[in-house]
């Protein structure tokens, strides 16, 4: 399977969701977050659209989101969250167990994801997110396997004030199971409000490594990408 490949087709999947702007229908209004929806074209579901402003810079921003290691600690949907398999400084698989929701009518669900960033000028990071079958990870018997249609957020520095940061969250999440979708649909907006909750508390304590190159210069990203090619599989 070219890992390669589809991350950057799910890449450009998700810069897509955020360029367009037609057809979204408002779901949810919360402590300064939105919620938007529209029929995914993929599965017969939902394209959610969250929006938020996070006071950290997009640089600290994508660092925080992109990083497995401390991913519980912060994110209460999750129950475990852990690397699999790396294939470069920018593009790993992952397996994800989320909490039960919905007050225990959703059970706990597991996933296999293809995390990727994608570094664009302007300081504008993209991470995107797409399940796929990972060898010696097939579904088990101890949870229903979920499946993420191409899904992503998109970390840009607020124009009025670029030490803050505009997050836009894109999911389009296939619960598997025998769940009917009123359920799926009542829940899931409060959920989205709650991540984008959780993020801005955790990111509060997350200590970022120094500035990297690659935020700086167009071609110090060229430089970097060029010294990445040496590793790609």
């Amino acid at each position: 399977m070219d890992y390669k490949a589809i991350a950057q087709q799910t890449t450009e999947q998700v810069l897509a969701y955020n360029q367009d702007l037609s057809g979204w229908k408002l779901v949810k209004s919360s402590k300064k977050i939105t919620v938007s929806s529209k029929a995914s074209k993929i599965f017969h579901g939902h394209l959610y659209r969250v929006e938020g402003i996070i006071p950290e810079s997009a640089a600290h921003l994508s660092d925080f989101l992109f990083k497995h290691e401390h991913r519980t600690s912060w994110d209460k949907s999750l129950k475990g969250f852990s690397l699999l398999h790396k294939i470069d400084s920018d593009t790993h698989i992952c397996h994800t167990i989320t909490q039960s929701f919905a007050m225990g009518s959703i059970s706990p669900r597991d996933f296999i994801d293809l995390i990727h960033i994608k570094h664009h000028e302007g300081n504008v990071d993209i991470i995107s997110t797409k399940s796929v079958e990972f060898p010696g990870y097939p579904p088990t018997s101890h949870y229903i396997r979920g499946y993420n249609h191409p899904s992503g957020y998109v970390c840009s520095p607020l124009k009025e004030n670029p030490a803050h940061s505009k997050l836009v969250v894109f999911v389009q999440t296939e619960m598997k199971g025998k769940l009917p979708a009123s359920v799926i649909e009542k829940s899931m907006p409060s959920n989205l409000v709650n991540f984008l909750l959780n993020v801005k508390e955790g990111i509060k304590t997350y200590k970022a490594p120094p500035v990297r190159a690659r935020h700086s210069t167009h071609s110090s990203v060229h430089k970097k990408k060029e010294s990445l090619s040496a590793i790609k599989p």
